[in-house]
C-alpha cells in the first residue's frame, strides 16, 4: 500500500470530483453527520475549491485511488452561513482560513493522516498571511439514538492541536439525515485556532 497526499488544482481537481463527491458521500452518512447525501450535489459544492482563490484541496490516494481528502479556503470565500459568526467577533474575516472537511475512508484512519491534513492546512494559512485557522463541527446529543457504542469523539485530537472550542462561535447547516426525506437544521459549532 503506497499512499501519498498532495495538493491538486485545475484539471487534476477537477478530474477527481466524482471520486471526492463520492467519498463525501461515504464518510459523511456515519455519525455525526449521518449525512443522506448525494454525489451529484457534492460534486457541485466541490466546484467551490476549482473557483476561491486561495483554495486548497489536498487528496490521499491509495495507488490511484481517492481514498481522503482535505480541504480549506479563505473565510471570505464561504458561504453566509459560514462567515457570519465570525462578523462583529474579535475576528475579521479576512484574516481566517476556513477548514473544510477532511474525510478519510475508515481503513486508512490511525495512520497520522488526520495531523498531516492539519498541518498542510494551517502551513497554507500561514502562506496566504492568514493568522486564524477555524472549522465547525456538528451538535448532536450525547444520548443520540444513531451514535455508535464505540464512537469518540474529536475534541480531545482538537484540543492537541491548539484549537479552541467557540460555544459563542455557532452557525446552523441543514441536510437530510439518514432515513429522512428533507433538509433538517443542525447546529454546528466553531473552533478556533491562533497560529504562531
Amino acid at each position: 500500500m503506497s499512499l501519498s497526499v498532495t495538493p491538486a488544482s485545475g484539471e487534476e481537481l477537477r478530474a477527481a470530483l466524482p471520486d471526492l463527491a463520492r467519498l463525501r458521500t461515504e464518510v459523511f452518512r456515519d455519525f455525526p453527520y449521518l449525512y443522506d447525501g448525494n454525489p451529484e450535489y457534492e460534486e457541485r459544492y466541490l466546484q467551490t475549491y476549482l473557483e476561491a482563490p486561495g483554495a486548497l484541496a489536498l487528496l490521499v490516494r491509495d495507488g490511484t485511488e481517492v481514498v481522503g481528502a482535505s480541504t480549506a479556503l479563505p473565510l471570505v470565500a464561504e458561504t453566509g452561513e459560514i462567515q457570519r459568526p465570525f462578523l462583529g467577533a474579535e475576528f475579521d474575516p479576512g484574516e481566517v482560513l476556513y477548514l473544510g472537511e477532511s474525510v478519510l475512508r475508515s481503513g486508512y484512519r490511525g495512520r497520522g493522516l488526520g495531523h498531516r491534513f492539519f498541518d498542510e492546512r494551517e502551513a497554507h494559512a500561514r502562506r496566504l498571511g492568514l493568522p486564524v485557522t477555524a472549522f465547525c463541527a456538528v451538535q448532536r446529543p450525547a444520548d443520540h439514538p444513531a451514535r455508535p457504542a464505540d464512537y469518540r469523539p474529536l475534541n480531545t485530537f482538537w484540543q492537541a492541536r491548539g484549537y479552541v472550542e467557540r460555544p459563542d462561535l455557532e452557525t446552523t447547516l441543514s441536510w437530510p439525515d439518514v432515513g429522512e426525506t428533507r433538509d433538517t437544521p443542525k447546529p454546528m459549532r466553531f473552533w478556533v485556532k491562533r497560529l504562531d
